[in-house]
């Protein structure tokens, strides 16, 4: 009878275990490859041509007392995009309505201010109920696999590596060239 017990709880634990490994894997497999945006001058992007490359994905805005962080991004765009990296800046007007511009006003700052040459998408929203899938992504543990987050600002990055995952979250306020950053790209 011993065995018989054994046996079955031998299996429901294996059972239980095989569905967790499923759950955690379904979660996981989510990656930043199965969207497709609109870049700034509205043509499609299909962000699967990324694979193999790191990405950093970054809210900007051009009236925001951040805005001065385009330098640092496209300083660190251009000392690493021939190493596999990429960033990717999406205007928002979620916050401050400091991106009120159009996307070709949106594309003319950068361009004229911060020579601004790493990729730019439409601008969306990033937050509320109109939040873009993307983002939906980025924030939802349960569709990333890594962590909730919520985006508290203009500025605010999301680092994906390689193979598409989220890895980490870093805060409006850190700079681009902060070292957690090139570390993280160096690595």
């Amino acid at each position: 009878m011993k065995n018989v017990f054994y046996t079955l709880l031998l299996c429901i634990v294996s059972n239980l275990n095989f569905a967790q490994t499923k759950t955690n894997t379904t979660m996981t497999s989510q990656t930043i490859y199965q969207f497709k945006v609109k870049d700034i001058s509205g043509n499609v992007f299909d962000l699967s041509s990324l694979k193999g490359k790191r990405v950093m994905i970054v809210n900007t805005a051009s009236e925001c007392g951040l805005t001065p962080q385009y330098k640092q991004l496209e300083e660190l765009y251009e000392t690493f995009k021939s190493k596999d990296f990429v960033i990717i800046g999406f205007p928002a007007n979620n916050f401050g309505a400091q991106e009120p511009g159009s996307n070709e006003k949106i594309a003319a700052f950068c361009s004229k201010n911060y020579g601004v040459t790493f990729p730019m998408m439409s601008k969306i929203s990033v937050k509320g109920a109109d939040m873009d899938p993307l983002y939906q992504f980025l924030t939802e543990k349960s569709k990333n696999g890594f962590q909730d987050s919520e985006v508290k600002w203009n500025f605010q990055k999301y680092l994906i590596d390689e193979n598409g995952h989220l890895v980490k979250v870093i805060p409006p306020t850190t700079l681009p060239n902060d070292e957690v950053i090139v570390h993280w790209i160096k690595s």
